[in-house]
């Protein structure tokens, strides 16, 4: 009975081992599905990668292909980039295969640039690769921009005439200020300001358009990548066209505003007087009836030099009568009047 229950123990402890080893076995089986592609490119590529490490990337939610496989590249092209600094890159939301790619050209290029400066730079939002193809290879920037809307840089010469210039600045990348260095946007309107200033300053639009040239060389001869992510190499002007006559339109609205002006002061006059009229017409008649009162006045004072005695009977008829001579010769010279009048109308 004891040697059953030993038994029975015995197979027991074996069945677990068993269970264990079949569990150790699937977990080697499945890891080697997962990653022993991985391992054995990373290890015939001549860039080792430990299992534990992939494990680790897996747990740490990194994508173990690209690191891998970027490692692989970085090796392949004579960078040693280790796996910890690309994991950190991508962890930090950076975007590794184009760190590495751009490695890689910088140094066929033979550009110094670490991998420390290029992560900075990808992590900063600038396109790292592209900067490193633009510093071998120049690129040209259009000014204006046609995206923007605007096909030409439009400006006015002294003597009135407008010009229409677009440029082509050409390029290159300066890696060591693609860090805070301003963009492409700043390079366009520099270079539109100098055009804008340059044939400002000429005194007329025939010495621009004679030499264009000399809009290159003003403009760039200012230093207008100073601060920018860029080395301007040249500046070309490849159009130069005639516009308007904005110093005719200008001076033509100068003369209606002075023409409005004047008329505007005309009238101010016109009014002024219309109002004086109106003030003397007032004024007549208020003295008008001013004489009015006096006038009577008159009775008052004959009635009262009567009362007193001043004034007799006799007096006052004898006054009658002057008046009464004077109405009548007020009488006859004003006939005669209308007379002659009627005969020479005649």
């Amino acid at each position: 009975m004891a040697y059953g229950h030993t038994l029975l123990a015995l197979n027991s402890w074996q069945i677990g081992l068993l269970v264990l080893a079949g569990l150790v076995a699937l977990t080697f089986f499945l890891l080697i599905l997962k990653y022993g592609g991985l391992w054995l490119q990373a290890r015939l590529s001549g860039a080792p990668v430990a299992f534990s490490e992939l494990i680790g990337m897996t747990l740490r939610k990194v994508n173990v292909r690209t690191i891998v496989v970027s490692r692989v590249t970085a090796v392949r092209a004579g960078l040693e980039i280790s796996t910890r600094q690309l994991e950190s890159h991508y962890l930090a939301g950076g975007r590794v295969p184009n760190v590495v790619r751009a490695l890689i050209a910088a140094d066929r290029a033979n550009i110094d640039l670490s991998f420390d400066t290029a992560a900075a730079i990808d992590l900063a939002g600038r396109d790292i690769l592209d900067a490193v193809q633009t510093s071998v290879n120049p690129k040209v920037i259009d000014c204006p921009d046609p995206s923007k809307g605007k096909e030409t840089v439009d400006a006015v010469a002294q003597d009135g005439i407008q010009l229409r210039a677009k440029a082509r600045v050409t390029v290159r990348a300066n890696i060591k200020r693609l860090i805070g260095g301003a963009t492409e946007e700043t390079i366009i309107a520099r270079v539109g300001e100098g055009i804008v200033t340059t044939i400002g300053s000429a005194i007329t639009h025939k010495s621009v358009l004679e030499n264009p040239d000399n809009i290159s060389k003003s403009v760039l001869s200012k230093g207008l990548d100073a601060g920018t992510a860029f080395e301007i190499l040249s500046i070309d002007i490849a159009d130069v066209d005639v516009g308007e006559n904005i110093g005719a339109q200008l001076q033509k609205a100068q003369a209606m505003a002075d023409s409005a002006r004047a008329q505007a002061e005309a009238e101010k006059r016109r009014a002024m007087a219309v109002a004086r009229q109106a003030e003397m017409k007032a004024l007549v008649h208020e003295n008008r009836a001013k004489v009015v009162l006096a006038e009577a006045e008159v009775p008052k004072a004959m009635a009262e030099a009567f009362r007193s005695g001043n004034l007799g009977i006799m007096d006052y008829y004898r006054m009658k009568n002057v008046a009464a001579d004077t109405a009548m010769r007020d009488s006859i010279a004003g006939g005669e009047k209308d007379s002659s009048d009627g005969e020479g109308s005649a």
